[in-house]
Parts: structure tokens; C-alpha cells; sequence
């Protein structure tokens, strides 16, 4: 308070009055009112010492009162040196931060007050954690979509539109945070895609799909949201449950039937064996990506890109269910973004054959450039080979679907593309060598009037110069 005061006081005495008027409007009443006070002070010559001593003293109990705000998940009112929410240590100061984009300063909080822009470094430990999971990740997501829901465009209070009801007790659209979600209840709750074929699921597949995961306060028992593989008699091939409120990993994922049952081997027992700190992988209040790959014969089930279930030798699915198992209090489950695909093809081979790469692995935060933790999987496949064959130079391309105005998504694709050439230079690609074009929806590949055109019509090309 004091250095905001002595900086507008030295600008009006400059003669920069309208300078300092300009500091004074963005100043919330109440500390207006004191500078003003000050300044009018300064400028009279009459200046109290004792006064200033008094409203510095006042201002540091006022703050002491309120707690600080924690710069990393926003959490208002901590005490102490560490955030109650997400454990971020407190900033030494309070002086905040400089927007990049803009150049406002004393931001607190995640967000630019001006601009909205997202603070530089203010991922959360989980977030890291979580980019540094799918940075090591084998999962390898599929080329081929052959199913395709983000939960857009449906009526809230239905049943959702894409799949089919197997039984058990409620299923509905409603609305997350903002956002249609699927919300599935209550003991043995299932649901299976609607497709034209009865046995869709190829040799070689991936799964995927979000999970909201719940503050419970505690262990939330015998609820699991299960991914149900089922194999060409409607027998349960594999099962995969995931306890999403629950905070310990070696029992938050199950597998069974048709292999040896399993919980979480690998890369959590390494990280203990190392000694190296790790975040639970279940945060309350967040959504959780899970995914799972099929190959001939082998599974493997992954949870914000940790990978918790390994079968070398388990039954070929054709099929599969969502199913809830809810026995306590409380028992619904959020869904989003599930989508199935066939197995991917080795990156060079697609490049030679077509002379591009399409992917749909590398997404967004919804109407923003951020990109998601998963994208780094496809990411580092890209900078692999592009490391591997020094003589290939891409036109890093985005796409959009039709949905919305070429005014927000011309702009948007291109900052996407950007975003996705700023990673690959992180990774060590010369930036010579990639160029960001956005293409917004100009160029579709897929009939836009359906869900599953749209989806493939949201795309990132990686183009041969």
C-alpha cells in the first residue's frame, strides 16, 4: 500500500495527473479513498507520518484477516504457508503477477483481471504431475474413430442419444459445471454405444473417456464406474473398475474376469520404490481421462495417463459396456468425451502413404489453446519422429468443426496450431521446421450435419513441405 501510494504521488507532483488518474480507476474503492487521502497530503505539504504508520499497520491486519489467495488453484483465505486447497507454498510477496499478454500488473489468481489471459507456471501439482504421467505414457490412442460422444447438443433431463440402455437404475443429461454430462446411477447401471454392427470392436482398439471424480470426504467404498468388455457371447472378458473419490492408488483400480485379477503394479510401486513424492492420482472436484488399448490380445487401462492395469494375455472383447456399481449414498458418476477407435499405424507409415499425419489425439481445453495433458502423448510421437528423420519440415494445421463463427474460430485454430509448435520446439524441433496455419472450418473432411462428421472435421494435420 505504501509503494502504491509514494508511486501515484511522485506522478502528480511530476505533473502526470492523468497518469495517476488512470492508476486510480482501477483501484477498488477503498484503497482509492486512502490514496487519495495521501495525495492530497503530499500535494498540501502536509503529510503525517504517524497517520501512515497507522493505515499500513491497519491494511497488514485487514490482509492477515483474509488470508491470501493461492496464485496456483485460486483458493481464497489460506493461513499459514501453504494453500489448504492444493498445498501451493505462499508467494513471498504480494505484489502479484504481469500479465504476457497485456502487461497488467498485480494479478492474483490464475486469471488476468484485464484480459483473462492464464498466468504463466500456474499449474497445480496434480496438473503437473499429471503432464509428466502422459509425457512417459505408452498409451497410444487410435487413428480410426469409429465412435465419437462429447456430450454436446442434447436435450438436459433425457437419456443421451448415443447409447443404449442395458438396465439397472437412472441415466440422464444434465448439466456440470457449465458443461452436458452424462450421469449415470445406481447398482449395475449400464450402457453400451448404439451401433450398427453387434460386434464392433476390431483386433486392435482404444477406449477413452472422462470421469468427474467427487469430494467425498473420505473413502467412498463399493462405488466404481467399470469399463465392461464382453466377448462374442456377452461373457465379461475383461472388467476394469475405477474408483473415482477414492485416494489411495493400489485400490482404486481393479481388474477381473476372463484373466487373473489385478490392482496397481508398476508405475506407482516404482515411484514409492524411488522415494519420489507423488500426488494421489485421484484429485476431488476434477475430471479423471481414462483410457485402455487393445492388441490381438493384450490390455492395458491407464488413468490420467499412469498406466494401473497390464493383461499380457486376455480374451478378445467385440463389445463393451459403461457400468455404474453404486451402493452407498451420493452414487452418481459424470461422463464426457468417449470415444472409440481403431489402433493406431505407425506414424512414418501414414506420412508416406498419404504425405501427412491426421490426428485426433492432440485436444484442447474447451474454446481455448491450452492443450490438454493427454495431447502430449501424440506430441512426443511426433517430436520422436521428427528427431528420427531430420530432413521433414511440417505445416502444423488446425481444424475445426462448423459449430460457431469463423470469427472465433479462425483465430482460435490458429493460436491451437501455435500452441502445438511451441510444444514440439520444447521437445527440441527446430522451429525452422514447423510452420502454425490455422484453418478454422474451411476445409472439412466429414459431413458437419453429424456428430461423427464434426468429430472428424476436429483435427490436427501434420502436413510434408
Amino acid at each position: 500500500m505504501k509503494r502504491l501510494v509514494l508511486f501515484v504521488s511522485a506522478l502528480m507532483l511530476a505533473g502526470s495527473a492523468a497518469n495517476a488518474q488512470n492508476v486510480l480507476e482501477r483501484l477498488g474503492q477503498k484503497a482509492k479513498e486512502k490514496v487519495e487521502k495521501k495525495v492530497n497530503d503530499v500535494l498540501n505539504g502536509n503529510q503525517n507520518n504517524q497517520e501512515e504508520n497507522d493505515v499500513t499497520e491497519q491494511d497488514a491486519q485487514e490482509e492477515a484477516a483474509a488470508g491470501w489467495t493461492c496464485p496456483d488453484c485460486g483458493k481464497e483465505g489460506n493461513n499459514g504457508k501453504f494453500c489448504s486447497n492444493c498445498g501451493a507454498k505462499k508467494p513471498e510477496n504480494d505484489a502479484g503477477w504481469k500479465c504476457p499478454d497485456c502487461g497488467k500488473d498485480g494479478n492474483s489468481g490464475k486469471f488476468c483481471s484485464d484480459c483473462g489471459a492464464k498466468k504463466s507456471g500456474s499449474e497445480t501439482a496434480a496438473k503437473k504431475q499429471t503432464t509428466m504421467a502422459y509425457a512417459k505414457s505408452d498409451f497410444v490412442p487410435g487413428d480410426e474413430i469409429f465412435f465419437d460422444d462429447p456430450v454436446e447438443n442434447e436435450k438436459i433431463g433425457e437419456y443421451p442419444s448415443h447409447w443404449d440402455f442395458i438396465g439397472g437404475e437412472e441415466c440422464e443429461i444434465i448439466t456440470l459445471n457449465g458443461e452436458q454430462v452424462i450421469k449415470i446411477s445406481g447398482w449395475h447401471t449400464s450402457i453400451t454405444p448404439l451401433m450398427k454392427e453387434a460386434n464392433y470392436l476390431p483386433e486392435d482398439f482404444t477406449v477413452e473417456f472422462d470421469v468427474w471424480s467427487k469430494d467425498k470426504n473420505g473413502d467412498s467404498g463399493n462405488n466404481w464406474i467399470d469399463l465392461v468388455m464382453l466377448d462374442e457371447d456377452g461373457g465379461e472378458a475383461i472388467v476394469t473398475g475405477l474408483n473415482p473419490d477414492f485416494n489411495d492408488a493400489d485400490n482404486s483400480v481393479h481388474a477381473g474376469v476372463g484373466c487373473n485379477y489385478q490392482t496397481p503394479t508398476g508405475d506407482i510401486r516404482q515411484a514409492e520404490a524411488k522415494g519420489e513424492a507423488l500426488v494421489p492420482l485421484i484429485q476431488p472436484n476434477n475430471w479423471l481421462h481414462v483410457s485402455a488399448s487393445f492388441n490381438k490380445r493384450a490390455f492395458k487401462y491407464y488413468v490420467n495417463g499412469v498406466r494401473m492395469i497390464n493383461i499380457p494375455n486376455a480374451k478378445r472383447p467385440v463389445k463393451f459396456n459403461i457400468r455404474s456399481v453404486s451402493a452407498e449414498d451420493n452414487p452418481n458418476f459424470y461422463l464426457k468425451n468417449i470415444r472409440v477407435a481403431k489402433g493406431a499405424v505407425p506414424l512414418y507409415d501414414r506420412l508416406t502413404s498419404e504425405g501427412k499425419i491426421v490426428t485426433y489425439a492432440i485436444t484442447f481445453e474447451t474454446g481455448k489453446a491450452d492443450l490438454k495433458p493427454e495431447s502430449m502423448v501424440e506430441i512426443n510421437r511426433i517430436a520422436k519422429l521428427m528427431k528420427e528423420k531430420k530432413d521433414i519440415k511440417f505445416e502444423v494445421q488446425g481444424h475445426c468443426d462448423n459449430t460457431g463463427s469463423d470469427r472465433v474460430n479462425d483465430p482460435l485454430s490458429q493460436k491451437r496450431a501455435e500452441s502445438i509448435v511451441a510444444e514440439l520446439v520444447k521437445q527440441g524441433i527446430e522451429a525452422s521446421r514447423l510452420t502454425a496455419v490455422g484453418k478454422g472450418s474451411h476445409s472439412p473432411i466429414a459431413d458437419n450435419s453429424t456428430d461423427e462428421g464434426r468429430a472428424k472435421n476436429r483435427r490436427v494435420e501434420f502436413v510434408k513441405k
